[in-house]
Order: C-alpha cells, then sequence, then structure tokens
C-alpha cells in the first residue's frame, strides 16, 4: 500500500513577484502575497522562473501602463518558454482596463484594486525589509483634480478603521520595525469614529512603546493645521519631514488644475511651514506641461520654486490620462515643450539640493540602519530622496552618524556613536 503523507508536507508552489507603482500598492501586493505564502505557495528563488508569476501593476500615467504592458508581454513570453505555469495580473491596470484582458493571451487570472480592507500577516512579507514599512491608512482620493485618474481607478476616499491601525503598528514595532511612514491618497482627510482627525491617530500611534520614527507622507497644503504642527513639534516619534504635493504654483494653472482652494497654501506654504516648524525638510513634486501654462507662466513656476527651495523637488511631465477633465482641454504645450520643461526644472532643482547637500557635511544626525551598509536621516523619505553610505551592519537600530562628503543624491558619511 502507498505511504500516506503526513498533513502539511505536501510540496507547496513557487510564486515570482513583480511590484510596480507606489507604495500604497505595495502594501496591497504585501498583503495578497502574505495571504498566498500562508496557504499554497512560497517565493522562488529565481524570480525569472516559478509555478505562477503575481505583476502588481500601475496605470496612474502613461509611463506607468507602459511599464506594466511591457511586463506583462514579458511574462508571456517566458510563459511560453515554460518558465511560468499561470501568470496573475492585478492591481490599477487591470482595475482601470478590465476588457485589456483580451489583448494579453496568456493571461490567467486579472485582477483589481481589493475592495475591501486586507488584515496583513505580520510577521509576513515586507517589501521594505526589517528596519521600516508603510503603514496605510486610507484607501481611494474624493477630489476632482482635472488631471487625475486615481479616483476612477480607486474610488472615494475611506478611512480604514483606527484599531486596525494602531494593531498593525503595533505588530510591526514588535517585529523589529523602526519607521512607520504614514501613506494614503491624503492623509490629512483620515476620520476616526467620534470625529477623530489625523492628529488623534498620530498621538495614539506615538503613545506605542519602543524607538521609532513616524513619517507622514504627502500633506495637501491647504490642510495642514495647527493640531498637525503641534504633534510634529512636539510628539516623542514624529520626523520633522513633510511632503507637499504642490503639482504648481502659478494661479491660473491651479485653477485649471481644479486646485484652486489650494493657491493661497501652495504659495505661502514653504515660508510659513519653516517658520513654525524649526528643522522641518520640506519635499514637493511639481507638474509641467498642463494646459494653460504658456512660456511666461513656466517661468513664473521656475522663479517662485527659486524662491521657495523646496529640500526635495521632484517634477514629471503631464500625461492627458483618458476619462479626465484635463485631457478635454485646449492649450496644452506639446510634449517636446513638456520635457523641456521638466528638464529645466531637474536642473533647477540639482542645483538648489548640492548646495543645500554641501552645506550638511561635516554635520552630525541621527540615521536609522535599513540595509547592510545603508542609513536614511529623517530628511531622507525612503526611495524618493536618497541615502548615507556608512560602516554599520545594525539593520533596524539607530546610530549617529556624521555626512563625510556628498554622493549624488546620497551622502558618504561615518558612525560616531
Amino acid at each position: 500500500m502507498p505511504k500516506k503523507k503526513a498533513v502539511g508536507t505536501e510540496k507547496k508552489k513557487t510564486l515570482a513577484l513583480v511590484s510596480l507603482g507606489c507604495a500604497k500598492n505595495a502594501v496591497d501586493l504585501q498583503n495578497r502575497v502574505g495571504a498566498l505564502l500562508k496557504n499554497e505557495y512560497i517565493l522562488s528563488r529565481d524570480p525569472d522562473r516559478a509555478d505562477t508569476v503575481l505583476i502588481n501593476t500601475c496605470a496612474f500615467i502613461e509611463s506607468a501602463r507602459k511599464e506594466a504592458e511591457a511586463e506583462i508581454v514579458r511574462a508571456i513570453q517566458l510563459k511560453s518558454k515554460g518558465n511560468y505555469n499561470k501568470i496573475i495580473v492585478a492591481g490599477c491596470y487591470p482595475q482601470r482596463y478590465p476588457a485589456a484582458l483580451a489583448r494579453f493571451p496568456g493571461v490567467d487570472e486579472w485582477l483589481g484594486v481589493p475592495k475591501d480592507w486586507q488584515k496583513p500577516s505580520i510577521p509576513g512579507l515586507r517589501f521594505t525589509g526589517k528596519a521600516y514599512a508603510y503603514l496605510k491608512i486610507a484607501e481611494g482620493c474624493s477630489h476632482r483634480c482635472a488631471y487625475c485618474a486615481i479616483p476612477a481607478i480607486r474610488g472615494r476616499f475611506r478611512s480604514r478603521p483606527e484599531a486596525d491601525i494602531i494593531a498593525e503598528a503595533r505588530a510591526l514595532l514588535k517585529s523589529g520595525c523602526r519607521e512607520l511612514n504614514i501613506v494614503a491618497q491624503d492623509p490629512m482627510l483620515w476620520r476616526g469614529e467620534n470625529k477623530r482627525k489625523l492628529p488623534d491617530l498620530l498621538w495614539k500611534l506615538d503613545s506605542l512603546k519602543g524607538d521609532f520614527w513616524i513619517r507622514v507622507l504627502y500633506s495637501y497644503p491647504n490642510e495642514i493645521t495647527e493640531e498637525f504642527v503641534e504633534w510634529m513639534n512636539l510628539a516623542r516619534h514624529a520626523v520633522k519631514y513633510i511632503d507637499v504635493p504642490l503639482q504648481h504654483t502659478v494661479p491660473e494653472v491651479l485653477e485649471k488644475m481644479n486646485r484652486a482652494r489650494a493657491i493661497a497654501a501652495s504659495r505661502e506654504a514653504p515660508f510659513v511651514l519653516r517658520e513654525v516648524i524649526p528643522g522641518v525638510t520640506l519635499r514637493t513634486t511639481i507638474m509641467v506641461g498642463f494646459p494653460g501654462e504658456t512660456e511666461a507662466r513656466f517661468k513664473w513656476l521656475l522663479s517662485d520654486l527659486r524662491r521657495m527651495q523646496f529640500d526635495r523637488l521632484g517634477v514629471f511631465a503631464y500625461s492627458p490620462e483618458e476619462g479626465t477633465i484635463g485631457a478635454q482641454m485646449r492649450g496644452r504645450p506639446s510634449k517636446a515643450i513638456a520635457l523641456k520643461r521638466e528638464k529645466a526644472v531637474a536642473r533647477l532643482a540639482s542645483d538648489i539640493w548640492e548646495k543645500k547637500a554641501l552645506r550638511l557635511v561635516g554635520s552630525r544626525f541621527k540615521a536609522l540602519v535599513i540595509a547592510s551598509g545603508v542609513a536614511r536621516m529623517e530628511s531622507q523619505a525612503p526611495e524618493v530622496d536618497g541615502v548615507v553610505y556608512l560602516d554599520s551592519d545594525a539593520v533596524g537600530e539607530f546610530v549617529e552618524v556624521e555626512l563625510v562628503s556628498v554622493k549624488g543624491c546620497d551622502f558618504d558619511g561615518r558612525v560616531v556613536s
């Protein structure tokens, strides 16, 4: 008689992952994969060879869609060679284009974004590693910016329950996490029971035990309140870092973007925030080439950015998105002009950064070691702001570093304690 297998000894299938898009999208994938790894799968050691590949996609702008399509085609080609048995495509691309599955014969499952809050597996898969994590507190967006397709993809804004957020934060800290990065399309709009607002949630997180940072990513300029500023100045774990997504500074362009309510705050934010939060690091992202951006208005934008002197400045050229108001507007600069303006802002950003970075050489800062030989300071948000290279293997620990030299967008440093 054949021997029976012991329960739990059945061989699990292998799973390869492709993660595209923003941190919020990555959180969705972590949660999805956490459930799969609990049950029938283990991660493949070779990302180009597995029983199943799961591609989590972005569809925010044209470049993101092209990247997603290229990864899907690549997976189909690998499947035809026997490298994969099954292809799952998930995330924003299938959500936005449900009928596009017909374009990709060979894809087995076509899944949109999660409809309900997913309870993460902790300890479980974390793309960020041990030292830090993204903590998602809301989903969707209720703004109606003329250029943005996110409300159509992700739905209206809805807050995640406070108890779930606190429970995940506590579990993350217990697992060795030392930086909680609060993410949502607009964290400032989070609401809990009894009309509790974001600062209330942040104070609750701040009361948790341990040595850790709390970083809030994305704060619309017209939504920053006195209560939020007070939390940032007084909380033990608050990181003095604000990412203010201005998109533009010229009133006429902001009006066309349907961001008229933010005009005054967009023009005043960097000066006011530096005054009320001493030592704050400010980041923003600018969109160039939107309808109504004339050459004169672009020069006005450049002049504003020179005055504002953001510590971190990102830029991208406008991509007209199907189903948005902006795609139907007249007066859009050509793609060539938009790309030229993108380069001009990038040059300005580089000039500002070089001067600011050189002034920091010789200074000492607290830093979190996120990988062997790599750390981040409070002024460096994950993935977008560079790192400090140093001689330390103390992953998940805070150290004091002295900045020795500038290395592009990064620093070389040495541990001093």
